[in-house]
């Protein structure tokens, strides 16, 4: 029986029989096996620059315990991939801040050989399950954001400070703007016409 002011993993029954004995040591196996876990963003390479996807240093959340049930904090992870909406040369560039929080995914091999090839390859060594080789998806239990794309029912919202669109832009419906629009410098809300003569005449362009 394990001496109460030492609480291990060990139970009472742990030792009663054979197959006690080998549940208790597969659990402990198990509990070095690292699978998914909530971290927090420390440093981002990227900050919404048009480039390569980046990697992100991610500190665990959850603390590791000793005998005791005393806490001890986790150490950061550097150089973690983390996920972009992306296909080809197609994407959606949204880096992770410092400070949020979302999963760190651990692979079942050591994938460094990868992560600098980008390509196939072997294990760079025989590890397994290891927080070393962990993967980043954002975006759990974060706050409100400032500025978004909604998707809801009534339909898409943008809100943002500004909105730039390189490229020609084609309006299907009505365009509506609540303070002003501006083509080739011009105002549509507030501009004059030149060569404007009486009767039915057409007036001369924007000036």
């Amino acid at each position: 029986m394990t001496d109460a002011s030492y609480p291990g993993s060990q139970r009472f029954d742990s030792a009663q029989t054979a197959f006690a004995q080998m549940d208790f040591v597969v659990r402990q196996v198990l509990s070095g096996v690292s699978t998914a876990t909530l971290v927090m963003v420390v440093k981002v390479d990227n900050a919404g620059e048009v480039a390569p996807v980046g990697k992100v240093d991610v500190k665990p959340l959850v603390m590791q315990i000793d005998a005791d049930g005393v806490g001890m904090a986790h150490g950061v992870i550097h150089n973690v991939p983390y996920a972009r909406v992306q296909g080809g040369a197609d994407a959606i560039i949204l880096d992770p801040k410092v400070g949020d929080i979302g999963i760190a995914l651990f692979a079942s091999r050591d994938i460094s050989s990868v992560k600098e090839t980008k390509s196939e390859g072997l294990p760079g060594s025989r590890r397994t399950h290891d927080l070393a080789d962990a993967l980043y998806i954002g975006g759990v239990l974060n706050g409100t954001p400032e500025q978004y794309i909604r998707f809801h029912d009534g339909g898409i919202e943008i809100k943002a400070a500004t909105v730039t669109i390189t490229g020609d832009l084609t309006v299907t419906g009505t365009a509506t703007a609540s303070v002003d629009v501006f083509g080739g410098g011009k105002s549509l809300k507030n501009h004059t016409h030149t060569g404007v003569t009486p009767g039915g005449g057409s007036s001369g362009p924007p000036s």
